[in-house]
């Protein structure tokens, strides 16, 4: 893996761009994104208030969602869900309240491997993006599974 840019979370008009399924989720047509995508509203840590983002989904059961922080612990809904672990989320029809747990680095790393062999081309796109360049390999997956972060989102079902 190599690190191409220090990219942060985006500005401007890619922050714009990033940001614009969420106005599908607010006007009630987030089930058109399917479940691919997480709509994440949580508890900004200083100012108690809400905020939202939509993640890409990673892995899902019955009881769960996991996505990931792409821009690791520095991303500002990654910290505010460490300091609130209650959140709404939104995944194709399902809408509930659920739980955040970040899982260890271990973890992520395997999550990440499995989601490079899962989809190779959108998983070298996103990386991209995030600042890296993988090869495609499963070492390559580990080492930016070491970078960035997972996170579970436990909910009723």
């Amino acid at each position: 893996m190599e690190q191409i840019t220090d990219a942060g979370p985006p500005s401007g008009w890619k922050r714009a761009l990033a940001r614009a399924p969420i106005v599908f989720y607010r006007c009630g047509l987030g089930a058109l994104l399917s479940r691919r995508f997480l709509y994440l509203v949580h508890t900004g840590r200083r100012t108690g208030k809400r905020r939202e983002v939509v993640l890409e989904v990673v892995t899902s059961d019955a009881r769960s969602i996991t996505a990931c922080s792409g821009f690791g612990a520095k991303a500002a809904w990654y910290r505010n869900i460490l300091e609130n672990p209650s959140v709404t989320i939104q995944s194709g029809r399902l809408r509930t309240s659920a739980t955040a747990t970040a899982l260890d680095v271990e973890t992520g790393v395997e999550l990440m491997v499995e989601y490079g062999r899962r989809t190779p081309k959108l998983a070298a796109r996103l990386t991209r993006v995030m600042g890296y360049r993988v090869d495609g390999s499963d070492e390559d997956f580990r080492a930016l599974g070491r970078e960035v972060r997972f996170v579970r989102f436990d909910h009723g079902g």
